[in-house]
């Protein structure tokens, strides 16, 4: 039996959960290891020696230690490429390029205003952080004007790549799961018809939902 890949970090982290989505849906095994932030276990020189950044997730295996999220989850695809989803991360260089620059999108313009409103929204309460309105109106302006772009795009295709669900709909899975069942902006996705068709497929998949589970009933720190 294969030696499980070691991923660090908790459960409830957007960064990690998008890691764990990946590994499930290529069935790699894995070990995941919790790191209690609240306690600065992310600080301590053992994980400073793994991820010398002090962030999370980290990844191991045999042959690597990764830190980013998306490069992870783009290596797991490759090194495990004939198992689980076959097309996670597409089956040519045409269909890479495609997902390749819905991860871009992702990442630059999708994940900046939708962390802020994750943030500001669902995890300032439980911190007892007063919130800034200005700042969530300002990314909630910057968030629908993206929404309205995938809205057109999958118009046109089921997927943001295509018509296959690939690590660009993947990669958009946690922060999207807090702001629609963790605050009251749901509206922002189910609001919008192909948007939230297309968020009703991606959360429904059994990946996602194991990742979920995880989260509700996290392993003891």
């Amino acid at each position: 039996m294969a030696t499980p890949v070691k991923v660090y970090g908790p459960t409830l982290s957007t960064a990690v959960s998008r890691v764990l989505a990946c590994l499930l849906e290529k069935n790699v095994q894995f070990q995941l290891i919790p790191v209690n932030m609240a306690k600065g276990e992310h600080k301590k020189p053992d994980y400073l020696k793994i991820q010398p950044f002090g962030q999370v997730p980290a990844y191991q295996d045999e042959d690597i230690t990764l830190f980013e999220s998306r490069s992870i989850n783009r290596y797991i695809c490759d090194k495990y490429g004939s198992q689980g989803n076959k097309g996670l991360y597409g089956t040519n260089l045409l269909e890479k390029a495609s997902i390749d620059q819905w991860i871009e999108a992702e990442g630059q313009s999708f994940n900046p205003p939708s962390s802020v409103l994750v943030f500001q929204l669902a995890f300032a309460p439980r911190m007892k952080l007063k919130q800034d309105e200005n700042l969530i109106r300002q990314n909630e302006e910057k968030l629908k004007k993206v929404l309205d772009v995938y809205e057109k795009r999958l118009g046109d295709s089921q997927y943001l790549a295509g018509d296959e669900f690939t690590l660009a709909d993947l990669s958009h899975l946690p922060n999207i799961q807090y702001l629609v069942n963790g605050t009251d902006r749901a509206e922002l996705f189910t609001s919008r018809e192909n948007v939230g068709r297309w968020w009703g497929d991606i959360s429904n998949r059994e990946s996602w939902k194991k990742v979920v589970e995880m989260q509700t009933s996290p392993p003891p720190s």
